[in-house]
């Protein structure tokens, strides 16, 4: 029964993955129809800087993600450290804790610096395009930033549960 559970509530995650993935292609091709625009609008050197900001986007709001998430497994491991974990194991954990807390302040800051780039990309923008257009722009934007945030969150739900579905049948004779 538990076993029919899991396999349920992973078929739910990948159908529901299917149309994350979907709704990122949507976006992709709104990103390419707003990139056109802003080639044809902007200056070279200004369009240079909207493309390594969208860029950019993705890199450092992946990368905050993916830290967070090593951060939270760690985090998770040191909660399971017991009397008997050996000193060196409890020692790994501790720098790993250290060092990937020193990354994702490092990847905050990116993202804050980032964050500026935007207010500058969209001040350029705002000389240049409708108030639609700019507001398709944020939009656009904004749908990227949160289908990147639920893809990673539904990826980790899944290797979350197809873990405990192969432990489970492993468990089983």
């Amino acid at each position: 029964e538990l076993i029919s559970s899991l396999r349920s509530k992973l078929q739910t995650l990948w159908e529901e993955r299917e149309l994350v993935l979907s709704e990122a292609r949507e976006c992709a091709e709104r990103g390419k129809e707003l990139e056109a625009t802003v080639r044809e609008v902007c200056k070279p050197n200004e369009f240079e800087r909207y493309m390594m900001f969208i860029g950019d986007l993705e890199k450092v709001v992946s990368l905050l993600l993916c830290l967070s998430s090593r951060l939270a497994r760690v985090q998770n491991a040191m909660r399971r450290i017991d009397g008997n974990t050996d000193a060196e194991e409890k020692q790994s954990l501790n720098e790993r804790h250290k060092l990937l807390s020193r990354q994702r302040e490092d990847a905050k800051d990116l993202k804050e610096n980032l964050d500026r780039r935007e207010r500058v990309v969209s001040g350029i923008l705002a000389k240049y395009l409708t108030d639609q257009q700019l507001q398709d722009y944020r939009r656009f934007v904004q749908v990227k930033t949160s289908l990147l945030i639920e893809q990673k969150d539904l990826e980790e739900q899944i290797k979350f549960f197809e873990e405990q579905l192969a432990n489970l049948e492993k468990s089983i004779p």
